[in-house]
């Protein structure tokens, strides 16, 4: 079976089909955080690193990192994201940047094997990613677009994602460090979305060997409940055979989701971190209850 191996100095997470399902928290992105890209603009990175820890304590495997603020220095400041957050959690990350120049100053202050977010199907992205990623020996996440834009038919995705996986080739880049990304879509506009992505997931599984990320948030933008939305989308793509999500873990039902369905999968042998994870909820709450008791 594929796995896709992402390491930090201390810890390696491997992503593959028989495999639990990985959280990769997406907290750290300025985007649509005005105060987040204030504070990182001015050299403050305490929110940051709170947002670092907060997630992996919430249960994130990886961290995804991006330092993208119109107008300021991107790679200065996604390399010093990246070691802060190293400074303070020993999970891989995902360095997340459109900037060739920003990957590359991310990569060479990291210390593992990351996660390069990520390239396209366009060619100059093409030819100034791959390199990148060969270079470095790292994985790349392998979004399903390419200079005709995002198609809404789910066989020209795959069809650029395969491009893509023989591109990298090409670099000695093996499937295994391809993470395809189909391009979530949001099912409140396009109401066959879902469909779509367990169709293609389980093409990307079966024909191409490649396992598979996505913004697991894009499927319930515009409706209400976005949580509810995102956990049943997230449990349907598992069984189909998503093997990541780049998505919050500090939600309550995305974490149950991804806890029942490596549960489901048979990826938690004898239900071990489901019965770890809510036996202590449950401990908690009895002891709560005791205190009361003895209180009145």
């Amino acid at each position: 079976m594929t796995i896709t191996s992402i390491t930090s100095a201390t810890k390696e997470i491997k992503i593959g089909f028989d495999q639990p399902f990985v959280i990769i928290g997406e907290r750290i992105n300025p985007t649509g955080r005005k105060l987040l890209a204030e504070e990182m603009k001015a050299d403050d990175f305490s929110r940051v690193e709170a947002d670092a820890i907060a997630q992996v304590d919430a249960g994130a495997h990886m961290l995804d990192v991006n330092a993208g603020i119109p107008l300021a220095d991107e790679p200065a400041l996604l390399a010093k994201a990246i070691q802060v957050v190293q400074a303070v959690t020993d999970v891989p990350l995902s360095i997340d940047s459109s900037i060739v120049a920003a990957l590359e100053a991310g990569l060479a202050v990291y210390q593992g094997k990351a996660l390069v977010n990520s390239v396209t199907g366009e060619e100059d992205r093409l030819e100034s990613v791959l390199p990148l990623v060969a270079k470095y020996n790292c994985a790349v996440v392998a979004i399903s677009n390419d200079e005709t834009g995002i198609s809404e038919d789910p066989d020209v995705r795959f069809q650029v994602a395969k491009k893509i996986v023989e591109r990298a080739a090409d670099y000695g880049i093996s499937h295994e460090n391809v993470i395809v990304d189909p391009l979530v879509m949001p099912i409140g506009a396009i109401n066959s979305a879902g469909k779509q992505i367990m169709h293609l997931v389980s093409r990307l599984k079966n024909e191409l060997k490649v396992n598979t990320t996505c913004g697991a948030s894009n499927v319930s933008f515009g409706l209400p409940n976005r949580n509810g939305i995102n956990a049943a989308f997230l449990t349907m793509a598992i069984a189909s055979g998503m093997t990541s999500a780049i998505t919050s873990p500090l939600h309550t039902e995305t974490m149950q989701a991804v806890l029942g369905a490596n549960v489901m999968m048979g990826h938690d042998p004898d239900c071990s971190n489901w019965i770890k994870s809510f036996r202590v909820v449950s401990d908690e709450k009895t002891a709560r209850r005791s205190n009361r008791r003895r209180r009145r």
